[in-house]
């Protein structure tokens, strides 16, 4: 998606949970987050690289601490982003929602409609590919461990 929308494309930015100014810049192709957007697609592409290395034949060559702690790493950041540790997420987008957080006076309507969005689509998105990654995390570590060894 960050490539489509880097390439000229508004696949869902108009649904990104961003602050109203921000979110202008992003719908306005502001430069710095076209940028931005080159380097998220770029670092999707290692992730791919990082999650193959995990599986196939010549990733036995990259370095085991180093695939164990991009897989943790981005299994913990990304479930923390889902549960709403980082400000949104399930908690947050709860919150506002319910009024229990009021949403900001002057972009009420708009901080809803961009929450539903995180509830519905997001943050289980952030959630599952959490998962995702910390079950990687934890398959590498028990296939380096002498307990997670079978012997023949």
């Amino acid at each position: 998606m960050k490539l489509a929308q880097a390439l000229g494309a508004n696949a869902l930015a108009d649904k990104d949970p961003l602050p109203p100014h921000l979110r202008e810049q992003l719908l306005a192709r502001d430069p710095l987050f076209v940028a931005s957007h080159w380097v998220l697609a770029g670092a999707a592409v290692v992730g791919v690289i990082v999650a193959l290395a995990t599986v196939r034949p010549w990733g036995a060559r990259a370095p085991r601490r180093l695939l164990l702690m991009v897989a943790w790493t981005l299994g913990i950041l990304m479930i923390a982003r889902s549960i709403g540790v980082l400000g949104f997420g399930f908690a947050g987008d709860a919150l506002l929602l319910t009024g229990v957080r009021p949403p900001p006076f002057e972009h009420a309507a708009l901080a809803r409609t961009l929450a539903r969005w995180d509830l519905l689509l997001w943050s289980p998105f952030f959630l599952l590919w959490g998962m995702c990654w910390a079950t990687t995390g934890w398959r590498l570590s028990r296939r380096d461990s002498p307990a997670g060894t079978r012997q023949a």
